[in-house]
Parts: C-alpha cells; sequence; structure tokens
C-alpha cells in the first residue's frame, strides 16, 4: 500500500489502519471520501470508521461545491456516525461538526477560529476548513458521515484564482507546517467529544461555544435560498434550533434553515477573533 510520507504520526496512522481505535481505510487517492465512506457504511462498517486519501478527484463541499484536494496539502477525511439522536435533532450536527473542525484546527496551529455560518472555518477571514454532514435515513439507525477538509499547507498561488484573497490554509496563517497525522487525531478526538455532547443533549453548550466563534453575528450578509431567491440583511447570529436569523432591510426577520451565505467583505476584513 502506498503511504504518504510528511510526517512518522501520518505514516503510523495509514500503517496500522486504525487511530485511537477507530478503524480507518487509507486510499492514496478516491473520488471522494464522504462517497466511500457512505458506501461503507449501508455495507455495515463499524461506527467511528475513519476514511482519508491523499488526494481527491471529486471531493464535495456543501451545496455541490467542490472542495479542492491537491495530493498531500490538505487532510480530507469522513467519520462514519451512528448517533443516538432523534431524527429531528440530526440538522444541528452541522453546527456541531464545525466546533469540532474549529476546536481541532485550534489546538494544532495555536490560532483562534471563526466559523461562518453554518460550518465553515475561517483563520483571519479567510476559509481554512469546510464540513460537508450527509444522511442516510433508509436504515433501523440513521447513518450520518462526517466530511472534512482542512487546507494544511496550501500556498497562496496554488488556489484558483477566485478562491485567492478569500481561502487559506493553517500553513499560511499561521507560518508552519502542521502535519496531517497530527491534524487527523486532534480532529477525531474533537468529533467525538462533541458527539458526546450531542448524545447527552447538551445542544445548548455546543452551541454556545459555537457563538463565541460567529462571525456573521451583526454583519451585513446575502442569503441565497434553496430556491433560488435572495435575501439582503444583518445576521442575528443562530436561534436556539441553529437556524440563521437574518433581519432584512424592511425591519423583517428571516429563518435560514439551509442555503449559501455570503457575508459582505468589507465587514468580514475586520474580523480577527482573539487568541484561545
Amino acid at each position: 500500500m502506498p503511504i504518504a510520507t510528511d510526517d512518522p504520526l501520518w505514516r503510523e496512522i495509514v500503517t496500522r489502519s486504525q487511530l485511537g481505535g477507530h478503524p480507518l481505510r487509507y486510499l492514496a487517492s478516491v473520488d471522494s471520501t464522504n462517497t466511500l465512506a457512505l458506501g461503507l457504511g449501508r455495507a455495515g462498517a463499524e461506527t467511528g470508521t475513519v476514511v482519508v486519501a491523499d488526494t481527491q478527484t471529486g471531493g464535495r463541499g456543501r451545496l455541490g461545491k467542490s472542495w479542492l484536494s491537491p495530493p498531500g496539502a490538505g487532510l480530507y477525511a469522513s467519520l462514519i456516525l451512528r448517533p443516538s439522536l432523534p431524527v429531528k435533532g440530526l440538522s444541528s450536527l452541522t453546527l456541531a461538526a464545525g466546533l469540532a473542525a474549529a476546536r481541532a484546527i485550534e489546538q494544532v496551529c495555536g490560532l483562534r477560529t471563526g466559523i461562518k455560518w453554518p460550518n465553515d472555518v475561517l483563520l483571519a477571514g479567510r476559509k481554512a476548513a469546510g464540513v460537508l454532514v450527509e444522511c442516510d435515513l433508509s436504515g433501523a439507525a440513521p447513518l450520518l458521515v462526517l466530511g472534512l477538509g482542512i487546507n494544511l499547507t496550501t500556498r497562496e498561488e496554488e488556489f484558483p484564482p477566485e478562491l485567492r484573497g478569500r481561502a487559506t490554509s493553517l500553513l499560511l496563517a499561521s507560518g508552519k507546517v502542521v502535519g496531517r497525522g497530527a491534524t487527523l487525531k486532534a480532529l477525531v478526538c474533537s468529533v467525538e467529544q462533541v458527539m458526546l455532547r450531542m448524545e447527552q443533549a447538551d445542544f445548548a453548550g455546543v452551541l454556545g461555544d459555537w457563538r463565541t466563534r460567529d462571525v456573521t453575528l451583526g454583519r451585513s450578509l446575502a442569503w441565497l435560498t434553496v430556491d433560488g431567491q435572495v435575501v439582503a440583511g444583518v445576521s442575528l447570529g443562530p436561534d436556539q434550533e441553529g437556524c440563521l436569523l437574518i433581519r432584512d432591510r424592511e425591519g423583517r426577520c428571516h429563518q435560514a434553515l439551509s442555503g449559501a451565505i455570503e457575508l459582505d467583505p468589507s465587514t468580514l476584513s475586520g474580523y480577527f477573533p482573539e487568541s484561545p
């Protein structure tokens, strides 16, 4: 099996095919770790199984967007989960997953993160990581796949022109190389901790931690709804269910459960959270 050579911990993880009791499936290249994880989960793969790849040829983000996955420059991972939560509570896991990714990044690079609703993780106003949560409710118990893409060593010139100035990596933000092994270990641990809180019915506490990293609150934005309408207004932050509240220019309040959010760049550029 080909093994990545960037850091000893990564080599150990992919050689042993497990991480802290979690079965691990490693591939040099895959279309999407989420697609593979969904297939494995439907086939009965153990809860907690981790799927990682050196590169993705069809990496996916939210709302059908692609995720840039250059070989060895990022962490591309998906976790198979079967949480003990009611179906109506699964939507809140989108925000919880964003918090888990944010806390893991803070641990490995020492910088405070921001979160753009619902789960884009930002460093100094630029996107460093994205989360894609997918569910399959066709079985006896809900199957959840939590996909995470984290830019680790991508340099400015390696981003497509349309992403330069909007995306970043842990290397660009912190000035140091953070290994995939350490990042994956921190990520899996963070997901475990947040999922335990969710299963203990502590979404209020999770949401409280999420709000301390909220980059949307009080900022001008545009919300593109799933039916193609655009609502311009100011973010009031998420409600107790995790839906984003937006006050439009006429003073009406809208509840965003899904769809795309675009922040006014002039309000985002001044956002630099305090260090943890």
